[in-house]
């Protein structure tokens, strides 16, 4: 392969290695240091980052508030607490060698607000921000705030122009660089616009050199494109490192990272990604972000299917097509249902699934009791840990609702993302993975089990495997 020379990024001389950024705890600060320590960028989450007690144990983020606006200012102290805890402990773990990032999404609750409580109490131990899942005009101003690079995520030319003309011009100096993240490979939230089928990938050295060209006509030439999603070894995409139409460009790695002895998940997680078969790893729609996403088609992702696939309209009148009644609800109103499905809606309440929930389309779906106590019961729970969530109809708008009913086909996000960070379920959780996952069981370097350091992962990484 190609000799992999070293990049600037942030303004620090590194290698073009840079670990991605997962949100609440899966990247923490002994990871993103340690990435750092070796001499490449190390990420750590600005998503519900933990804290730490005086022993080194997590502490657990507790809820006391009477509403949910009480529960999301608590979310906020715990976040931006959090954040710093982690700044200060990555900084101090990297030695002054590589670069720290922190990564955030737009679509989180009170971004902003956290994004500026952690760079408050962090300047001169961070180098720069990562932030996607929505998109992020307003970043390039608080980088520029704070004198700290910013790098959005974006999955298309067309979204970086917007950006672009409507915020970044303004702050071209501080834009470090371009992530690009393929949307039918990477893990976590995709970025799919209204024309893209998740069904039918794209190439994505298209669509980067598309990027390019669109960066090179505003001047932006010098600006490195960071390939993420699907990026498993640099060597097969050693034609990209001095191909005009893509470089200057480095490369993120959000899943390899994972299994890594640094790498704060548990010991279940590490031994589960050994075993994911190409085809496990699945593009969904249940996020309650209204995102496509991509994770691990387990225990948790199958009964969310089953949910949207015990479901049927309804209307709130009787008419010649829907025309038997149903009793919903605690008082027990009536809608109305075609006579094909309610015998479906007889044989799912034969099976078990007993209570029906509406969703904002005027459907019913069927689960059961227990299932139901659970989804009402977390909808109840809702700390706001987006901007507006189509689980529990929170918003962070005055209103405090998103004006539609909330939504049972969806799920917590917040309470999934903290059982698998924190525990060792794996398989009634939420299991975000890139869809190079599989590659764990196929690649010679984790033969046997073998887990490696990070310092040893980067540098195979580097010899462009």
């Amino acid at each position: 392969m190609k000799s992999l020379n070293s990049i600037k990024i942030s303004g620090r001389e590194v290698l073009p290695i840079i670990e991605g950024g997962k949100g609440v705890s899966v990247t923490n600060w002994n990871s993103s240091g340690a990435f750092a320590a070796a001499g490449a960028v190390g990420t750590f989450s600005g998503v519900n980052s933990d804290s730490y007690d005086d022993n080194g144990k997590v502490i657990p983020q507790k809820y006391y508030g009477k509403t949910r606006k009480e529960k999301h200012e608590e979310m906020i102290k715990y976040s931006i607490t959090g954040g710093i805890t982690q700044a200060k402990k990555a900084y101090e773990l990297a030695g002054g060698k590589g670069c720290l990032h922190m990564n955030v999404l737009w679509e989180m609750g009170s971004c902003e607000t956290i994004l500026t409580g952690i760079l408050d109490e962090t300047k001169g131990l961070v180098n720069g921000i990562t932030c996607g899942a929505g998109m992020p005009y307003k970043v390039a101003e608080i980088a520029d705030k704070y004198g700290v690079y910013y790098y959005p995520i974006v999955s298309s030319a067309r979204t970086f122009r917007a950006l672009w003309l409507r915020s970044y011009h303004k702050h071209k100096d501080l834009l470090g660089g371009v992530v690009y993240e393929d949307p039918w490979q990477a893990g976590g939230h995709n970025g799919f616009s209204n024309d893209e089928s998740p069904d039918i990938p794209q190439n994505p050295r298209e669509r980067v050199a598309k990027l390019r060209a669109q960066m090179n006509e505003f001047g932006l030439q010098n600006v490195p494109i960071i390939m993420a999603g699907g990026v498993w070894w640099i060597s097969e995409f050693e034609d990209w490192l001095d191909d005009k139409e893509i470089a200057p460009v480095a490369f993120q790695f959000g899943t390899r990272p994972l299994l890594t002895k640094e790498s704060p998940i548990s010991d279940a997680w590490k031994k589960r990604l050994m075993t994911i078969k190409k085809g496990d790893v699945v593009i969904n729609k249940f996020s309650p972000t209204g995102f496509y996403s991509s994770a691990v088609n387990n225990d948790f992702l199958k009964e969310l299917t089953s949910r949207s696939e015990h479901q049927v309209p309804y209307s709130t009148e009787q008419t010649a097509e829907h025309s038997e009644d149903f009793k919903t609800g605690v008082v027990g109103n009536p809608v109305f249902l075609t006579k094909e499905d309610r015998k479906k809606v007889s044989d799912w309440q034969n099976q078990g699934l007993t209570k029906a929930l509406r969703t904002p389309d005027s459907t019913l779906i069927f689960v059961s009791e227990e299932k139901a106590k659970e989804i009402l019961a977390d909808q109840a729970g809702c700390i706001g840990c987006l901007s507006a969530c189509l689980f529990s109809n929170w918003s962070q708008r005055e209103s405090g609702t998103t004006g539609r009913m909330a939504d049972p086909r969806s799920f917590c996000i917040q309470k999934s993302l903290q059982i698998i960070s924190h525990t060792s379920r794996t398989e009634d959780v939420l299991m975000f993975s890139g869809h190079n996952a599989f590659r764990f069981g196929e690649d010679e370097f984790y033969k046997n089990g073998f887990i490696p350091s990070v310092k040893q992962l980067v540098d195979r990484i580097a010899t462009g495997f």
